[in-house]
């Protein structure tokens, strides 16, 4: 049971740019509100105060930084645990540890919710100093069976609490292949989503569907280069790059899609996987990270291997060619995403925050 009148710090991203913890966070803060729990939301990425700041990257970091930093200390006289969000990188130490240290230093537990495809590679290159915050928690929230191993290698225990999709949100509708069908890629134009190799297997897919089209739906540095490689490969007139999405929108693009490829290089439990399932749009991913442990190959998704565009093309033409096999995995995709309702996460969350709160002076440790 979580107390009443609970009031708990939430530390993370917000958009923009719009991701997948960002989102997440919102969707978290209405659904905890709806539960009678008062959340106080910090932002670990809030924009430069002053705005020209931004142009000066040797400082610029002080000016968002220093602000964070007062706002956690503050925040901890008013809650009674912090929840943080964290990612590897760059992002863990300058947000993500400090926010653990300051609850520890101000005798409040804290809990990490730990996301990101790349948490072994970061794990190795820094260990001591992650582990060392690490031992500072009272607990490790991560979403999926894939990130609890990596976890386990490094030997910390963790529990698994995983992503939340609202159902309410996205409405299933059976797949209708035709000869003109839509692909959708939901990802942010960076190098670790790989859009290039969809981009490349959308062109295998030409060949035998001249009226196909794709949206690439997502904002990021490699726009340019994309752009440019539409170009080179003569599909630039079948491509639409939407650039940044709000999340209230993006329902619309998953019912207007037949195929959803999601090419990423490092992935842990990817969001637009899970909204992609719940509309009834087949799902062709790349095997990596955490996606084996979130869909099966052949029953809710086809997997293939990451920088091969002639196996994603491969799979999304047996889709298009086969529409029973299409409907048969749509069937099983929206089973699998109900899986992440509230309904069905809510109760692992609080029983972490119970366990928290009523054990506040045990730290994590390795196990």
């Amino acid at each position: 049971m979580i107390p009443t009148n609970l009031t708990i710090g939430l530390i993370s991203p917000l958009p923009p740019p719009s991701g997948g913890m960002a989102n997440q966070t919102l969707q978290l803060v209405e659904l905890l509100c709806s539960e009678g729990i008062t959340v106080e939301l910090i932002q670990m990425n809030a924009p430069y105060r002053p705005q020209w700041i931004v142009h000066f990257k040797g400082i610029r970091a002080l000016f968002r930084l220093l602000p964070y930093l007062m706002r956690l200390w503050k925040t901890t006289g008013k809650v009674r645990l912090f929840h943080v969000k964290a990612n590897s990188g760059w992002s863990w130490h300058l947000f993500a540890a400090p926010a653990v240290w300051i609850a520890y230093l101000r005798g409040i537990p804290v809990m990490v919710s730990y996301h990101g495809g790349e948490a072994e590679t970061f794990f190795s290159n820094s260990f001591y100093s992650v582990a060392l915050t690490l031992r500072r928690t009272n607990a490790i929230v991560v979403p999926s069976r894939f990130l609890q191993q990596v976890f386990e290698k490094f030997d910390f225990k963790s529990r698994i609490v995983p992503n939340i999709i609202n159902l309410e949100r996205f409405h299933y509708r059976e797949p209708a292949l035709s000869q003109a069908p839509k692909i959708l890629v939901a990802r942010n134009l960076e190098q670790i989503y790989d859009n290039a190799t969809a981009l490349h297997a959308f062109h295998i897919i030409l060949e035998r569907y001249p009226a196909a089209t794709l949206t690439i739906a997502g904002s990021g540095p490699e726009k340019e280069t994309l752009e440019q490689l539409a170009l080179d490969l003569g599909i630039k007139s079948a491509v639409t790059f939407t650039g940044r999405v709000e999340n209230e929108h993006m329902p619309l693009l998953y019912s207007n899609a037949d195929i959803f490829i999601n090419p990423s290089l490092a992935d842990n439990m990817p969001i637009s996987v899970l909204e992609a399932l719940a509309t009834g749009v087949p799902v062709v991913s790349t095997n990596v990270g955490g996606v084996p442990f979130l869909v099966e190959d052949g029953k809710t998704a086809s997997l293939v291997p990451p920088e091969n565009p002639e196996s994603m093309a491969k799979a999304v033409l047996e889709l298009l060619d086969n529409p029973e096999t299409a409907i048969r995995m749509s069937v099983a995709g929206l089973e699998r995403a109900q899986q992440f309702s509230w309904q069905n996460v809510r109760d692992r969350l609080m029983n972490v925050y119970h366990e928290v709160l009523t054990e506040p002076g045990k730290l994590q440790a390795a196990k």
